[in-house]
């Protein structure tokens, strides 16, 4: 049995290689990390009962600065860090911190109250990335971009003295759920991930008609310049060479917590559904089916609480964490 294990897990590495290689046909390669002095600036601070928020910039290569938030709790020792990701909204890191009128998308702060330290990055064209110019850059897309910069800010977690080197994480929804697959995929420092409201199979996406004439096709919206253009310039908006479903299934056998609403709009939960058949043969192969958990809650492209709640306690449960249990903000 141990051999047969072993073989698995060897076949696994092999798959995920050539997942990522998938990946990079469309995103461009991961430029090399020449781990670039941080040169932390703190531009802002707001001190909470339980931990302090700073707004942050940082270098993440020559040349490049990152906008960030940084929470660090007022508890003492080695704490558990997250890598928090904001989904499409005009606020970027910020919409995470509580001041949107959006509900449901406070998960950096609340994460910061259990005792999590965290870093919040914006994504290019949001926040105070709003003017992001992709013609003066050197990725290929801007998810190429985001992955990078979503890796420093791991090395960032890493660095600091707070934190368990060991234990670190990744959560975010739509566009940040997405972010945190494609960040776990290539950095498997990433102990557990969750992804809210982030994917379906690519037959099963369909934004209407309308949407559809808009963005010049079905697959239009990624190939946005801030996402994947090569699927339009390269692909023709045919295809994407690679699927979530094996995508994910090569995150395994890191634990997966996915929420995925059976209203979502955005995602066809019946393309998840799917994709899940594969992905669970996957974490079962891998004697890790308790590592992958999916919500399917009765909502819209929303994260509920009670999927918040229980994705926190499945990361206090990988990261061996007892979180501090406060009420969820709205």
């Amino acid at each position: 049995m141990k051999k047969i294990l072993i073989a698995l897990i060897f076949l696994s590495g092999i798959a995920r290689a050539q997942v990522l290689q998938k990946m990079e046909l469309v995103m461009g390669p991961l430029p090399k990390n020449n781990h670039t002095a941080f040169n932390v600036k703190i531009t802002d601070s707001l001190v909470e009962e339980d931990h302090t928020r700073y707004t942050i910039n940082f270098t993440v290569a020559e040349n490049e600065i990152l906008p960030a938030l940084l929470y660090i709790p007022h508890k003492k020792g080695k704490l558990p860090g997250m890598l928090v990701l904001h989904g499409t909204d005009p606020l970027g890191k910020m919409v995470l911190s509580g001041i949107s009128t959006k509900p449901n998308r406070a998960y950096a702060k609340e994460l910061a109250q259990r005792g999590y330290v965290v870093i919040a990055p914006d994504y290019p064209t949001f926040g105070d990335m709003k003017d992001y110019d992709f013609e003066k850059d050197r990725y290929v897309s801007g998810t190429m971009k985001g992955i990078f910069d979503h890796i420093r800010c791991i090395d960032l977690l890493q660095s600091r003295p707070e934190v368990d080197p060991n234990r670190i994480g990744v959560i975010g929804h739509s566009l940040g759920g997405h972010n945190a697959i494609f960040v776990a995929a290539f950095d498997p420092r990433i102990k557990v991930i969750v992804a809210s409201s982030s994917w379906t199979l690519m037959d099963y996406y369909n934004i209407g008609e309308e949407a559809s004439k808009k963005f010049g096709g079905r697959l239009g919206p990624w190939a946005q310049t801030r996402y994947m253009p090569l699927i339009r310039d390269k692909y023709e908006l045919k295809e994407i060479p690679f699927d979530f479903d094996e995508l994910i299934a090569y995150l395994a056998p890191r634990p997966f917590f996915n929420n995925s609403p059976l209203k979502d709009a955005n995602f066809d939960v019946k393309g998840v559904e799917k994709g899940m058949v594969y992905i669970t043969k996957a974490y079962k192969d891998l004697k890790a089916s308790d590592k992958l958990q999916v919500r399917y809650p009765d909502a819209g492209h929303d994260f509920p609480p009670k999927e918040r709640q229980e994705a926190y306690e499945f990361i206090d449960k990988v990261l061996h964490y007892k979180g501090v249990n406060k009420p969820l903000l709205f």
